[in-house]
């Protein structure tokens, strides 16, 4: 099997490595990263820089916070691009701006490396249980080569377009995403203030036109006042901001997603920084 470097370990990138391991492919992680010793353990080998560590792959990705640790671990004082090779591919499935991923596409293309940017959605669980889905920037014969290693984590896969198509997409997504449970919030709250077993109202309403994944997944935590199960208010805001930045370029309102993002400030300003997304509810009052 081909050898795959992976940057990366976090809460998502860590379950997306083990998922790896267990198809049966070689990966190479840096014996620096927090989880390091647990992946090690599952038979990941580890590399003591991010240069060794792209010059021995045959695939990198990367599974970072932001546009800076992107572009810093491929063009910083230690960037892996110094090392990379005509054949390769590179896999970016961190969320970062579309303005970065071109950037990495251009200069990429340029010593011969095949990119894709590829933003997930699913969250924590989605990855450690290989239910991903994947949004995927670049062209079809570069995702042909990729293919086999995603799904390795991924219930959908789809090439939306040219490079940055991928975060294009990530953004709509994230957008729906908020107005969604802003909706729930709501609901949840109103129910409760006129005396309703949430539980079993949700139970009800969500055979019908109101259901959705968020409503499926979250309503339980929701009405424990639980806020520890996913995608943190920090990411959500950071992922926003590139939205809305976006939506400046193309010309795009997004009135909703404005005021959500306020609102998610205020959850920020309340020590909820770490809290999942759902704790848009914490906002609103709930009588005794």
């Amino acid at each position: 099997m081909e050898n795959i470097g992976f940057i990366g370990l976090g809460i998502m990138g860590k379950p997306m490595v083990l998922n790896l391991l267990k198809a049966g492919f070689s990966v190479s992680v840096l014996e620096k990263s927090a989880a390091a010793k647990e992946v090690q353990l599952s038979g990941a080998k580890l590399c003591s820089s991010p240069r060794l560590l792209a010059e021995s792959a045959d695939t990198i990705i990367t599974m970072l916070p932001d546009s800076p640790e992107v572009e810093s671990v491929l063009f910083g004082d230690e960037g892996i691009v110094s090392t990379m090779k005509e054949g390769q591919i590179f896999i970016d499935m961190s969320t970062i701006s579309p303005l970065m991923a071109h950037k990495i596409h251009a200069e990429l293309s340029k010593i011969g490396v095949d990119a894709l940017d590829a933003p997930v959605s699913g969250g924590q669980a989605g990855a450690e249980n290989g239910q991903l889905t994947v949004m995927i920037g670049g062209e079809d014969k570069d995702f042909e080569k990729a293919q086999d290693i995603i799904k390795c984590y991924s219930k959908k896969m789809k090439v939306l377009g040219p490079a940055g198509s991928g975060q294009l997409a990530k953004m709509v997504n994230q957008i729906c995403i908020v107005g969604l449970v802003q909706g729930l919030s709501e609901g949840i709250r109103f129910g409760q203030n006129a005396g309703l077993n949430m539980e079993d109202v949700i139970e009800v309403i969500s055979k019908g036109a109101a259901q959705s994944w968020q409503m499926e997944n979250r309503y339980k935590t929701m009405i424990q006042g639980k806020f520890d199960f996913g995608f943190a208010v920090d990411w959500m805001r950071k992922d926003l901001g590139i939205a809305m930045d976006e939506a400046k370029n193309n010309g795009s309102d997004l009135p909703i997603t404005k005021i959500i993002d306020g609102y998610y400030s205020e959850v920020q300003k309340n020590s909820g920084n770490r809290f999942d997304t759902s704790s848009l509810i914490t906002r609103l009052k709930k009588n005794k």
